[in-house]
């Protein structure tokens, strides 16, 4: 199986920054993607980022411009760097990991509050 740690949350004022970072660890031979997902109060979760394996990135329109994820293959982490953020963002966010033999995997979330 593949397990998901993820940290970096936090309260930040409107127009700040935070980085997200997604620690994965056991069979991470399998992951094929990676990405960033997030659920606000009252909300669906819904897709924030992914990367593949192979460097490919695909954002969500809102992120577009302002977040940027990425990955460290040494560490076996991914990131979500989120600038500009706004009240809008305010979520707990969620890493996951598609596995080519063990499917979906799920961290455990982290909170990111933006106030106005």
């Amino acid at each position: 199986q593949v397990q998901l740690v993820d940290s970096g949350g936090g309260l930040v004022q409107a127009g700040g920054s935070l980085r997200l970072s997604c620690a994965a660890s056991g069979r991470i031979f399998s992951i094929n993607a990676m990405g960033w997902y997030r659920q606000g109060p009252g909300k669906q979760r819904e897709l924030v980022a992914t990367i593949t394996t192979g460097g490919s990135t695909n954002y969500a329109d809102s992120v577009k411009g302002r977040f940027t994820i990425s990955r460290d293959n040494a560490k076996n982490t991914v990131y979500l760097q989120m600038n500009s953020l706004n009240p809008e963002d305010t979520a707990v966010y969620y890493c996951k990991a598609d596995s080519t033999y063990y499917g979906v995997s799920w961290g455990q979330g982290t909170q990111v509050t933006v106030s106005s």
